[in-house]
């Protein structure tokens, strides 16, 4: 704007006709073409000081409230909120929330996690992680997974619908009508589901889910199916079934590390996306959902890249270890 006020008044333009073609009062553009008559054309890239006493508490309290809010806790409660931190330290909530803001605290909000404890923690890291990025020849690798427990709700109330100005909603109460268990394995190479439901998960259903696995894969390839450490999946039985079916190399990523474990995006996925904010009255509406869902997947299934090296991996739970170790001793 200051820029076309000077170049329009060098063009012989009158203020009136520069304040009315730019949409701004006569007094502005008076304004500006006096500093660039007095001060030259760099006048139009900086303010001149504005009036006002400069601010001073905030920069006395900043580091205060940070000290407190982060290695304090209040008297009655786990952690602080604007106006209770406000009155421990006497000063405004808004002074609270902008120093909040400036650093990046969000005291009312927590991250969960857990740092594996297995002893062979990087054995098993570097096995499943080498069969993400580099899968052996004439095999298919599977991250196979149970998703157990899966509720039948049904709200007791029909929800409203999405309209302008307001979200959609759903009763907080509902009805239960009975649960299904998803057994799911995802190959890597095409991002393919096979998968079935099925009322308990015992290690029978966890036979016949391999035994639906060897039938739906070619029989020429070996198959290396990356699981978690459930019981189930180390029943003798299990072990025996595999010896009779030598095609099958079991993989298990460590303990507590069921990130490791592609399979689980999926099950988020199927939670979010299609189970979380629908109504089941009955076991059999619900596993209809959850196969077409996957029939869907199926039909436009994606490749799954794994980009972590072993090596990073390592390096930043390394970085956890020893923050919790700090912690522990503090």
């Amino acid at each position: 704007m200051r820029a076309r006020v000077v170049l329009a008044a060098a063009r012989g333009d009158e203020n009136r006709a520069i304040a009315e073609d730019l949409n701004i009062n006569r007094e502005t553009v008076a304004r500006w073409r006096s500093r660039v008559a007095g001060c030259g054309v760099d006048a139009i890239m900086k303010d001149l000081p504005r009036g006002g006493r400069k601010p001073t508490t905030r920069p006395e309290v900043e580091s205060r409230i940070i000290r407190v809010t982060t290695q304090e806790k209040p008297k009655n409660a786990t952690h602080w909120s604007t106006r209770t931190l406000a009155e421990e330290l006497g000063v405004s909530q808004s002074m609270v929330y902008r120093v909040w803001k400036a650093n990046g605290l969000k005291p009312h909000l927590i991250r969960t996690f857990k740092v594996s404890n297995d002893p062979r923690f990087e054995e098993k890291l570097r096995d499943v992680v080498g069969l993400y990025l580099n899968p052996p020849a004439n095999a298919l690798v599977l991250s196979a997974d149970e998703k157990t427990s899966i509720q039948a709700l049904d709200r007791t109330q029909p929800g409203l619908p999405l309209v302008k100005g307001r979200c959609g909603t759903a009763t907080h109460d509902y009805r239960r009508n009975g649960t299904t268990t998803l057994l799911a394995a995802m190959e890597l190479g095409h991002g393919e589901v096979i998968a079935t439901c099925m009322q308990r998960h015992r290690h029978q259903e966890w036979i016949k889910f391999l035994a639906m696995i060897d039938a739906q894969t070619p029989s020429e390839l070996d198959l290396h199916v990356i699981v978690d450490n459930y019981a189930t999946h180390k029943h003798e039985k299990v072990k025996r079934w595999l010896k009779r079916h030598p095609r099958f190399h079991m993989h298990f990523i460590p303990t507590s590390s069921s990130w490791l474990n592609i399979v689980e995006g999926f099950f988020r996925n199927l939670d979010e996306r299609r189970l979380k904010r629908d109504a089941f009255r009955s076991v059999p509406q619900l596993i209809d959902t959850i196969m077409s869902y996957v029939e869907n997947h199926n039909d436009d299934p994606k490749p799954i890249v794994w980009t972590k090296a072993a090596d990073v991996i390592l390096e930043k739970v390394g970085r956890a270890r020893v923050a919790l170790d700090k912690s522990a001793t503090e």
